[in-house]
């Protein structure tokens, strides 16, 4: 009876070459599967705002956020819709107002707040704190968020419900944008707001 080994490829037969081919051939799809998988986490991050009040305090948030992460490299879309197309208008975003009623971070008392003309001087209190502090305003918001290629979306639904035309809005602006493409980005974002 022998006991000898026989060497490293010896005794192989037809089969075992086909499972080494296969074996290779799924390799190399697995590190092109890796491959592509690896790009597109290297690639940049996503991020998709939805923005929905037209107040003052609320148009900073999604601009400010918006801009930031695109300056990062970020792809960036804010989707405004209802009242927060006001934010895209090019006349109403200059006159944006901060409500008093309801705002627990007010320094007065709802029934002090819900007085006549108190919304109209809380809103001039923050525009002279906004110009005191050098803030940008939010129409250099909207050109910062333009020129760092963040996409500012009107939601095409509102702008009929509200009778906007897009001649009204900031130069830059798509419009005519349904909740189905905001859902399609929201939905491959890395990050998602509703503000």
């Amino acid at each position: 009876m022998s006991t000898d080994t026989p060497n490293a490829g010896e005794g192989t037969n037809a089969s075992d070459g086909d499972s080494d081919r296969e074996l290779a051939d799924r390799i190399e799809e697995l590190e092109a599967e890796l491959a592509d998988l690896k790009e597109e986490v290297d690639g940049p991050k996503k991020m998709t705002i939805i923005a929905t009040k037209g107040t003052l305090d609320m148009a900073y948030p999604p601009l400010i956020l918006a801009s930031t992460a695109a300056a990062f490299g970020w792809d960036v879309v804010v989707f405004h819709t209802f009242w927060g197309l006001d934010i895209l208008h090019e006349e109403k975003s200059k006159n944006l107002k901060l409500s008093a009623v309801g705002n627990p971070s007010m320094p007065m008392p709802n029934a002090m707040a819900a007085l006549p003309g108190m919304d109209s001087m809380a809103t001039r209190m923050m525009n002279r704190k906004i110009e005191e502090n050098g803030t940008a305003t939010i129409e250099e918001l909207i050109d910062v968020s333009l020129d760092t290629g963040v996409e500012l979306q009107a939601c095409q639904m509102t702008m009929d419900l509200m009778d906007y035309d897009e001649a009204e809005f900031y130069d830059g602006v798509v419009s005519g944008v349904g909740a189905a493409t905001a859902l399609e980005h929201m939905a491959e974002s890395d990050v998602q707001l509703l503000v």
